[in-house]
């Protein structure tokens, strides 16, 4: 048999398997609500806040981490950069991709049509061992899609899931190999991937207190490091002028 008619075969079978694990069941492709009252309460103030907001053009999606933004020092922040831009944040602390899925499928995207959405989720998926890199990345992977589906004209500026831990742990290398993955999701067109990590890290690859008060969520200077890291790059999904 000649070897063109084996390699064909052989990336014919590597294409079949990937389609099989792209389209595995489990839970961070899986929809699902949390059964906590306080993460009903916050759902359903998002959902409320996009009703409130018919002309949102930026949204903001993730966990804690996106949340925060609506911390005292981070809502200064918020307010210069994207006080003027009709921006919602859609976080909830403690979400993984399953929970955000779900609530763009119940609630998060209705009646809006918003120029840009940036992401970033997965941090969760990725305690002990919850979900695998993979899982993680398909999990990623089936937001993006949902949010295409829904909101065909919106530019994704998809993060890469942000560094955790005061110093090198397995933790960081299993988000580095989901960041390795969910980067091939940047299409040039409609989705664009940005890893903005290593602004955050000190020149030793530690992590800050002060910027990481618990190595995980931001300061106000974290969110001034985040805001400037991706503006050049929002501003041009948004078409509008870059904020200095």
């Amino acid at each position: 048999m000649n070897s063109p008619l084996l390699l064909r075969r052989f990336i014919l079978a590597a294409a079949f398997c990937l389609t099989l694990a792209t389209h595995a069941d489990h839970s961070a492709v899986t929809p699902a609500p949390r059964p906590e009252a306080n993460w009903r309460s916050r759902a359903e103030l998002l959902n409320q806040r996009i009703k409130d907001t018919p002309d949102a053009q930026l949204l903001f999606i993730g966990d804690s981490i996106t949340a925060g933004w609506e911390a005292n020092g981070a809502k200064e922040v918020w307010q210069k950069y994207y006080g003027n831009r009709k921006a919602v944040n859609i976080g909830i602390g403690g979400d993984r991709t399953q929970h955000v899925l779900y609530r763009l499928q119940n609630g998060n995207l209705d009646g809006v049509k918003p120029k840009a959405a940036v992401v970033m989720i997965g941090t969760n998926n990725s305690n002990a061992e919850d979900n695998s890199p993979l899982q993680i990345a398909e999990g990623v992977k089936a937001i993006v899609k949902e949010l295409r589906a829904r909101q065909p004209q919106m530019k994704i500026l998809l993060l890469a899931i942000f560094p955790r831990g005061e110093n090198f742990n397995p933790q960081r290398g299993k988000i580095t190999q989901v960041n390795q993955l969910i980067q091939k999701l940047d299409d040039g067109q409609n989705i664009f991937f940005l890893d903005i990590g290593h602004h955050f890290l000190e020149q030793d690859g530690t992590l800050s207190a002060t910027i990481m008060p618990d190595y995980l969520h931001l300061t106000q200077k974290g969110y001034e490091i985040w805001a400037a890291a991706i503006e050049e790059k929002l501003a041009a999904l948004l078409g509008d002028q870059a904020i200095k």
